[in-house]
């Protein structure tokens, strides 16, 4: 591998689709390295990639980094060409809504569709205090401006779009005026159609 080169790996019918649509919004050369659930994801050589077993990964200057929203920051910052973060002076509602995103919303999310609500009395034990406290900051937050962290796309939009995306599709987000208007200044940009697109037929391809 050469040290420059940049590795994706990936399975389609996942978050790496979050990875793909911040790819395709940088213009990079990328290679695409498909893993198989079950075996191939659990075991060598993919699991000295990431322990954990699970897709997405990128390897880049021979470095490996996992968890979309640290992909999408670190590509960012790799890359700082494409401009996809804030100056650094400015980063503030970059970082905190990415990281919102990350941890309150999808703990938030996840919990509420495995069934378990956090009982009142235990609301300060949890990260999101509750579902709808965390619905109703996220709401606030995509409605505060153009975009998540002020007026230009970023790669805090490619992962908080990506979720308020999947919620509004999966019914995990109430179809909120706030949501609906957000996805929408995302799902026609270019490089989310093309995403798209590539995840699309090569999901259509696994599947036979």
């Amino acid at each position: 591998m050469n040290n420059d080169e940049l590795i994706f790996y990936t399975n389609p019918q996942s978050r790496s689709r979050i990875v793909r649509w911040m790819l395709e919004e940088m213009g990079v050369d990328y290679k695409v390295e498909v893993i198989g659930y079950g075996e191939p994801m659990k075991s060598e050589p993919y699991i000295s990639i990431n322990p954990m077993g699970k897709v997405p990964s990128v390897v880049h200057n021979g470095k490996i980094v996992t968890e979309c929203a640290a992909i999408c920051a670190y590509l960012a910052d790799a890359f700082p060409e494409v401009g996809l973060a804030p100056m650094i002076t400015d980063r503030a509602s970059y970082y905190r809504w990415l990281f919102f995103a990350a941890g309150p919303l999808e703990s938030a999310i996840t919990n509420r569709n495995l069934g378990f609500e956090v009982p009142n009395d235990k609301q300060r034990m949890a990260g999101y205090g509750s579902y709808d406290l965390a619905i109703n900051t996220l709401a606030k937050a995509v409605s505060e401006a153009s975009y998540i962290a002020g007026d230009v796309f970023t790669a805090a939009d490619v992962y908080v779009g990506s979720h308020v995306g999947w919620g509004l599709q999966f019914k995990t987000l109430p179809e909120r005026k706030e949501f609906i208007e957000y996805f929408e200044k995302l799902n026609q940009r270019p490089a989310y159609i093309r995403a798209t697109k590539l995840d699309d037929g090569l999901a259509d391809a696994i599947n036979g």
